[in-house]
């Protein structure tokens, strides 16, 4: 088994979509990046922490790669805006890959340059690569949010687009 954390906006979001691949045994909101142990929601959202929303990805790399996990995360949220995705702004929303070891550091930077230089997008990733010092799970209110709470409004306008995105773009690495 193998972890990686990720940030790319709402943990919500990023959490449904990984849950949804073959390989993934367990993913967790929570917060990285920051530099006050064991944060709050609350805390995090004034911005003045320096965390992250972020989730950790427990997987199998027999079964799906670090390197598959970035591009699925480069399909679910845009790289290019800094601090931001859609309406959620501040620096706990930002695009970053903590790493966890110098390998993953190194496909990381691989990848963000492959995307790069493939002018996927328009503008310049902005994208952070940093080593992974601490996780800190996020309240149980928001864990599994997106499968508790699917009618609400911010899940169905936001976050089940993601999903479908993932499960369009990556049909055959979906759970049975």
């Amino acid at each position: 088994m193998a972890l990686a954390t990720l940030a790319g906006g709402c943990f919500w979001c990023l959490e449904a979509a990984f849950q949804q691949l073959a390989g993934v045994r367990a993913v967790t909101s929570g917060y990285a990046g920051g530099t006050v142990a064991d944060p709050s929601y609350e805390a995090v959202c004034t911005g003045t922490t320096g965390h992250a929303e972020v989730v950790r990805i427990d997987f199998d790399p027999d079964a799906i790669s670090y390197r598959d996990l970035l591009q699925v995360f480069f399909t679910i949220h845009d790289p290019t805006t800094l601090d931001r995705q859609g309406a959620d702004r501040g620096t706990q929303y930002r695009s970053a890959i903590f790493f966890h070891s110098p390998e993953q550091e190194r496909i990381a930077k691989d990848v963000i340059g492959e995307i790069g230089s493939g002018k996927v997008w328009d503008d310049p990733i902005v994208t952070e690569v940093v080593p992974l010092t601490a996780f800190y799970p996020a309240e149980a209110y928001h864990r599994d949010y997106f499968n508790r709470h699917p009618e609400q409004a911010y899940c169905r306008a936001v976050i089940a687009p993601k999903v479908a995105k993932v499960r369009q773009h990556y049909l055959e690495r979906l759970k049975a």
